[in-house]
């Protein structure tokens, strides 16, 4: 069976059998897993980093806000202009440039260096994320994309649960700078597991390639896209000020156990999403919608019960631990498209996906804050229902292209 990349000779892996090649697919999770974490180690460390760099908290804490525009200014332009180097060499590349800079924020004592060195992570870490479920669809059949895509991106819902906790244990028991070095140190054995365990595949050749700003006329795309920035949105809003909320309701004691609740949840929906989406991406993707529509509805009545707390915290993993992969899923079957007006544009959609998913992380927690401060923590739950509604009617719009009743995953099984 032929990959979906049409300029491509390279066979799948699991030729003749529904087997995952799970070393080439955890390869590619844990890079997910490493750049994650690294984009928010810092939230963690700002009192030991602020004190070591001579700058304010607040000023230590634009060392994500940094990572994060990094991958939004670059993700599209870079993801063009490498499209026809082999993807392996371009992933190593990309994680060498990342392991690079983590050495230099390490090892900086200059808060203009350190500046500089995260705004490099970004660009490495935007770079990898725009290839790497293209990769993943890559290796595999057409009926295993959706699992491939979601074993690639169990890494974010680890990162986010454990690895962040774990990053943080380390800095404050050793020292922030250790925590940096522990990420170059893992990315170097990356590296090598990535030059054993995962196999090169081709770029895409000058005339196959789809320009980045005609990806967006190709149906099904602009609403995946538009589904992708509602629903970061809606999560980052109120997962940011997460603390503050559950001060406000006499937990901030329990915040590390309402977090991991939301962690297993979320590792949970990654399971459960891995298993049912090359049958029902579209229900799929209703159900993470409502689910987390769910929990901010919980967290918005006015009852201060802690089960309601955790019940909260419990739907709202479910929903949201698997949404990274349905709308990768999604944004990578839109660019693939019917015929030559789609075929080759995944990974520029894919691009798109990760530019607008930054911009909704730092959207979010900007209007999140603006929130907080103007009209307190209970504004939070209610302006998450507000942006997941309209996401809510796009999905469900959607039904012929972006996310439709029968679906490209799997084989066209009924959503």
């Amino acid at each position: 069976m032929p990959t979906t990349d049409p300029a491509s000779p390279v066979r799948p892996l699991s030729v003749g059998g529904p087997r995952l090649p799970l070393p080439a697919l955890l390869a590619l999770s844990t890079a997910v897993f490493l750049t994650c974490l690294t984009e928010v180690l810092p939230a963690g460390l700002l009192p030991a980093m602020s004190a070591d760099l001579g700058v304010s908290e607040s000023a230590t804490g634009q060392t994500v806000t940094v990572f994060a525009l990094a991958i939004a200014l670059t993700a599209l332009p870079l993801t063009s202009a490498t499209a026809p180097w082999p993807r392996r060499r371009l992933l190593l590349a990309a994680m060498a440039g990342f392991g690079l800079a983590n050495t230099v924020t390490a090892l900086s004592s200059s808060y203009a260096l350190t500046l500089a060195a995260r705004a490099v992570a970004g660009v490495a870490a935007g770079l990898a994320w725009s290839l790497l479920a293209g990769y993943a669809r890559s290796l595999v059949p057409v009926r295993l994309h959706g699992r491939a895509v979601a074993v690639a991106l169990a890494g974010i819902p680890v990162a986010l649960a454990l690895g962040v906790p774990a990053g943080t244990y380390l800095g404050l028991t050793a020292d922030w700078r250790t925590a940096f070095l522990a990420m170059t140190a893992l990315t170097v054995v990356l590296l090598g597991w990535i030059t054993v365990a995962v196999p090169e595949r081709p770029g895409r050749p000058a005339g196959a390639r789809v320009p980045v700003a005609r990806v967006l006329a190709i149906p099904g795309v602009l609403p995946v896209l538009a589904v992708t920035l509602l629903f970061v949105l809606a999560h980052t809003l109120c997962y940011t000020y997460l603390a503050p909320y559950l001060d406000h309701v006499g937990m901030g004691a329990a915040t590390d156990r309402v977090l991991l609740v939301f962690g297993f949840a979320s590792l949970l929906s990654i399971w459960l999403v891995g298993a049912l989406i090359h049958r029902r991406p579209r229900a799929l993707t209703l159900a993470a919608a409502l689910l987390v529509a769910a929990a901010a509805a919980l967290l918005a009545v006015p009852v201060r019960e802690a089960a309601l707390v955790y019940g909260a915290a419990a739907l709202w993993g479910l929903g949201w631990g698997g949404t990274p992969t349905l709308l990768q899923t999604a944004a990578g079957d839109a660019g693939d498209g019917a015929g030559e007006e789609g075929g080759g544009a995944a990974d520029a959609t894919q691009a798109w996906l990760v530019t607008l998913w930054n911009v909704a992380t730092a959207g979010g927690g900007l209007a999140g804050g603006l929130l907080l401060d103007g009209l307190g923590t209970g504004a939070l739950p209610w302006s998450v229902l507000a942006f997941l509604v309209p996401a809510l009617v796009l999905v469900a719009g959607a039904r012929r292209h972006g996310f439709p009743v029968r679906g490209r995953v799997g084989g066209g099984g009924r959503a």
